[in-house]
């Protein structure tokens, strides 16, 4: 089992631009949109006062989104949203002022014709695209990287998408799409950016900010106005970024103390932290890990300034953590409520876990100020998406760890 960790001392003495394009009036806009859908709803969150007083924090919450449109995961937020405000582009209508229900409609059909959507994935973003397509009667494919699992694969082509799986790790994928693309006419909805290739990523990243934004809603009607601190997985950044970025926004000067959590062998943005010059790195091989939705060598450079300037603290784990945090959630303490929570999605509660328990982290718990007054959210991403994997590790103890 290994943590490593790199404090963001630099943060404070940074000149630091608040992201516009997470501003509040935009995300409220962005919220709007989606309660558009039919069958939105506010996923849960959880308040796991039992597991608090264990660990030694005060609060924690976990906000759940294996319940998102029945889809499992919370990508559908920012891809059905970048879909949106293309269709809107191309119709030359402001989303703000229309309905998802309105693009679904014959008549923006016969406007617009027939369209392809192409993206790479490790799972669910995929997914989230196949499900706006097929909402909206388009077409998408989807390329997805080597070792992908078959349910999730399945996932996506029950959808009505095309996909295909590729020898290729994530980052490889993500060239092999904007090739397809320029071939064929395609339009790439990609939660990543490049040079070029921006306006998408970043309104895929507000599509994001609706979960953030539900979070803190929640928050706020039992009484509490801020956690004290957040928890932030990063795969490329993007979902990383969105929400610290719309939560520098809404909190200014008084930010939750903010750890951003990658998988050893896909730490790009950890890589970024250490090397320091404020540049993006990444990272290369077949980025093997549990965490595959975090199995991405290459950081979106958006979500990279953006976890540069605002969070605190960047931590490296082995896929042990992972696997704690997601038997941690399915076996909840007294009347703690069950949660069905994924690889990628377990991290927050694993790694939280660690650190309040093993005396070999005292450190960082220091440095990140977590204690008995302590309020921590985080967000678990998925629920289990690959459930073969997922009952491996619940029933077998696949990524054993021994404190």
């Amino acid at each position: 089992m290994h943590i490593s960790s790199v404090y963001n001392t630099d943060r404070k003495d940074r000149s630091r631009e608040y992201p516009l394009f997470l501003s509040k009036e935009e995300v409220k806009n962005v919220r709007r949109f989606h309660k558009t859908f039919r069958g939105y709803e506010r996923t849960p969150l959880s308040r796991l006062n039992n597991l608090a007083k264990e660990i030694g924090v005060k609060e924690i919450f976990v906000k759940d989104e294996s319940f998102r449109f029945n889809l499992n995961a919370f990508k559908v937020l920012g891809g059905s949203l970048a879909i949106g405000k293309l269709l809107c582009k191309k119709l030359g209508i402001n989303i703000n002022e229309t309905t998802f229900e309105y693009l679904k409609s014959d008549g923006v059909r016969e406007k617009i014709g027939q369209m392809t959507f192409v993206t790479a994935t490790d799972g669910n973003h995929g997914r989230g695209v196949a499900w706006a397509a097929k909402e909206l009667n388009q077409k998408a494919i989807v390329y997805l990287p080597k070792g992908s699992a078959i349910r999730r694969v399945e996932a996506i082509r029950e959808l009505g998408a095309e996909a295909i799986v590729t020898d290729l790790n994530y980052d490889d994928a993500v060239r092999l799409v904007m090739k397809v693309a320029q071939e064929n006419g395609y339009e790439i909805i990609q939660d990543t950016a490049w040079n070029g290739y921006e306006e998408i990523p970043k309104w895929v990243m507000q599509g994001y900010t609706t979960m953030a934004d539900e979070a803190i809603e929640q928050l706020n009607e039992i009484g509490i106005e801020r956690p004290t601190h957040v928890f932030l997985q990063a795969g490329v950044g993007s979902m990383a970024g969105a929400v610290l970025g719309y939560y520098a926004n809404v909190f200014k000067d008084n930010l939750p103390i903010t750890t951003i959590l990658e998988p050893d062998n896909a730490a790009c943005i950890f890589k970024s932290a250490i090397i320091g010059d404020g540049k993006p790195y990444g990272v290369s091989g077949d980025l093997e890990t549990i965490m595959v939705g975090l199995a991405c060598g290459e950081p979106n450079p958006i979500g990279w300034n953006i976890l540069r300037d605002f969070s605190d603290m960047y931590i490296s784990s082995s896929d042990h953590a992972a696997a704690r945090g997601m038997r941690i959630l399915a076996n909840p303490i007294g009347n703690d409520e069950k949660i069905v929570s994924g690889e990628s999605g377990a991290i927050g509660i694993g790694i939280l876990s660690l650190i309040m328990q093993d005396e070999n982290y005292k450190e960082i718990k220091e440095k990140l100020g977590l204690n008995e007054n302590s309020t921590v959210l985080v967000f678990s991403t998925e629920g289990d998406t690959d459930p073969v994997n997922y009952r491996k590790v619940l029933w077998d103890g696949k990524y054993e760890l021994s404190l």
